[in-house]
């Protein structure tokens, strides 16, 4: 086991990052011109740091899935982006938004990281504001605010219910100016497969071109991963059904170290599954818990009636309706942390008070809001989402509550980074949701998109130019270097492999197989003995994939089984790993909730003494077990003290 070096700066927590910045390398303009930078992904984390880095004057390669870069799953992103701003005078301030994000993730997060990602969160605004980003205004014209889940202020800037839409769009046009400019060269249908390292550095990625099927060779002084998170492993997701943890999971096998991959997080208000035959969920925002009240019956006659379609929700009186957030929680009430909210309506469905025929559903009900706002007021606010949901269920929430139910929504772990955002592999970085740095056990809402864009826009254009300070003498990274050879011969041998298996069960029946067994034994609740289950028999579906998976179509074309099944490899290696990691935390801390440790009122019980680190796992090679890493922890600034929300 290693201990690993952060390479966080020394001095007081303010100052880190300004003195940072000032003791770095910097690139010359000039020599800007000589270096190629390849970035994996166009969502906004991989979007800004594209259009950053070519602006400055970097030869930027850009790669995305997608058919275009607008349609990476950033643009789903409903609720808001956090800043720093104090525009409400409610006393906001920098360190406030730190400690919130620091308390929010149950004290697993580095000080230094998320200091630094307050501190750049105002200069988010000001940028997205100069590119026509059209956050919600006051009557005077001010940006307008709301609150998000696990803190007392408003800090949350919002495009309605489209937020993530709206940035993609402004960080689209800035990639779509330096394409013009030949400053980007962009690739779509295109999917990193494997990743070249050289020397000892990365050096360039292997692609498969998903319209032709060629597999392809690309090459760059350095390669930044910005592909995402792995949420799709559990198979039912909030995710878009192409996202998948590939590219980062190339990186952990080309030794990349893989940090808190257990770490994931369960987003309280879901539509809630509806059939064997979904392939996806659906997010209702976290911003509807500042107008909308969640509440089961206080009854459990009525909850059975309910399940039973006997009675609706409409027919049954205030008194009767036990609003268990703001009971259970009553300073913060329904904005209650992520994994707080999705643990209690847990608890209130196993306990036999569930509102669908499930009974796996609570109700978020807008009635008191509208009765005190004004129906006009909240379709303002959320009418895009209010027709979504409306679309899907058939239920009009302006006269009958929401259903929603906990689902898998977002990753905290992902590839491990120092504070450069450069992974244990010179030349190799790692930003956005793809890295595991900023957010601990649990990520607050509206965090994701402030993540993303500060370090694309903010920090990856100033610390990815430490390490190029010294490639300036590199030449152009040449093709036929016999790494490249290896790798494209190792992709072309994956791919061979599971296309010639020639079996009789379809891709997706082992992703569902898969994701059952995720959810059931590595999901809201752990332990010890459903883990090394979910272990055994993550291994029993891992072969009897390449024993009976079938592939129809051509391989040398466009074959979206192919694509599929190479993801699902991806995600039974990613699964086992998380199982691991989980069973090797023996306490609870954030969306980690290890049923051996909790406090008698059933919340998440840390362990300070033992577990105040990041684990940081190393591939060790098939089917052999990886070797955990450790970095501690280590809060100068912050007291750890077990979170209360009361």
């Amino acid at each position: 086991m290693t201990v690993l070096n952060s390479k966080i700066p020394a001095g007081p927590l303010a100052e880190k990052w300004s003195k940072h910045k000032a003791a770095i390398k910097v690139v010359s303009p000039a020599n800007k011109r000589k270096l190629d930078i390849i970035v994996v992904g166009t969502g906004l984390a991989g979007g800004s740091a594209a259009a950053s880095l070519a602006e400055m004057g970097y030869n930027v390669k850009a790669f995305c899935y997608q058919d275009s870069g607008r349609r990476a799953h950033s643009i789903a992103a409903q609720g808001g982006i956090n800043a720093a701003k104090n525009y409400q005078n409610d006393n906001d301030s920098i360190y406030r938004l730190f400690y919130d994000t620091i308390k929010g993730g149950d004290y697993r997060a580095r000080e230094g990281n998320v200091y630094r990602l307050a501190e750049v969160s105002g200069d988010i605004i000001d940028q997205c504001v100069a590119q026509g980003v059209p956050f919600a205004r006051e009557y005077g014209g001010t940006l307008s605010n709301r609150s998000f889940g696990g803190v007392l202020v408003s800090r949350t800037f919002y495009a309605r219910g489209q937020t993530g839409q709206q940035l993609l769009l402004g960080c689209y046009a800035s990639m779509n100016r330096m394409i013009g400019q030949g400053k980007i060269e962009m690739h779509e249908r295109n999917e990193m497969l494997d990743i070249v390292i050289a020397d000892g550095k990365a050096r360039g990625i292997i692609t498969r071109n998903l319209v032709t099927g060629e597999v392809e060779r690309h090459g760059a002084h350095a390669v930044v991963i910005a592909t995402g998170g792995y949420g799709n492993v559990f198979f039912l997701s909030t995710n878009a059904m192409g996202c998948n943890g590939g590219a980062a999971w190339q990186a952990y096998k080309n030794g990349a170290y893989f940090g808190n991959p257990c770490f994931v997080q369960i987003h309280p208000t879901c539509i809630p599954v509806h059939g064997e035959q979904q392939s996806k969920l659906t997010l209702m925002s976290e911003s509807l818990r500042n107008d909308g009240r969640v509440w089961t019956p206080k009854k459990k006659e009525d909850a059975i009636k309910l399940q039973k379609g006997e009675m609706g929700p409409n027919d049954i009186a205030d008194e009767d309706r036990d609003f268990y957030l703001e009971r259970r929680y009553p300073s913060y009430g329904n904005l209650v942390p992520r994994d707080v909210a999705s643990r209690a309506a847990k608890e209130r469905c196993d306990a036999g008070f569930g509102v669908n025929a499930e009974g796996k559903a609570v109700y978020l009900d807008f009635k008191y809001s509208i009765e005190r706002l004004g129906r006009d007021v909240i379709e303002a606010r959320y009418g895009n989402l209010f027709q979504m949901y409306e679309k899907i269920t058939d239920v009009n929430p302006y006269n009958e509550p929401m259903q929603i139910y906990p689902a898998i929504h977002y990753s905290m772990g992902g590839v491990w980074v120092d504070y450069n955002l450069m992974t244990n592999i010179p030349g190799l970085y790692a930003i956005g949701e793809a890295n595991f740095s900023d957010h601990g056990g649990n990520r607050l809402g509206a965090s994701a998109l402030m993540q993303g864009l500060a370090d694309g826009y903010f920090i990856l254009p100033y610390t990815i130019g430490d390490y190029l300070a010294d490639e300036i003498q590199t030449p152009r990274i040449e093709l036929n270097h016999p790494e490249f050879e290896k790798k494209e011969k190792a992709v072309q041998e994956r791919l061979e492999r599971l296309y010639n298996v020639k079996g009789d069960k379809s891709v997706d029946s082992f992703h569902k197989r898969l994701g059952n067994i995720m959810w059931d034994y590595v999901g809201m609740a752990r332990n010890e003995k459903g883990l090394k289950f979910a272990i055994e028999e993550i291994a029993k579906i891992k072969a009897d994939f390449y024993k009976n998976v079938r592939i129809p179509g051509d391989f040398d074309a466009m074959n979206i089984e192919l694509e599929k099944a190479g993801r699902v490899a991806d995600f039974l290696e990613l699964g086992d790993l998380m199982a691991r990691d989980a069973l090797n935390r023996k306490e609870s801390c954030g969306g980690h909730y290890r049923e051996e440790s909790v406090t008698e009122e059933g919340e998440a019980k840390r362990d300070d003494d033992n577990f105040t680190f990041v684990s940081a796992w190393e591939y060790q090679g098939e089917d052999k077990d990886p070797i955990l890493h450790k970095e501690d922890l280590v809060f100068e600034t912050v007291e750890l003290t077990q979170r209360s929300y009361k």
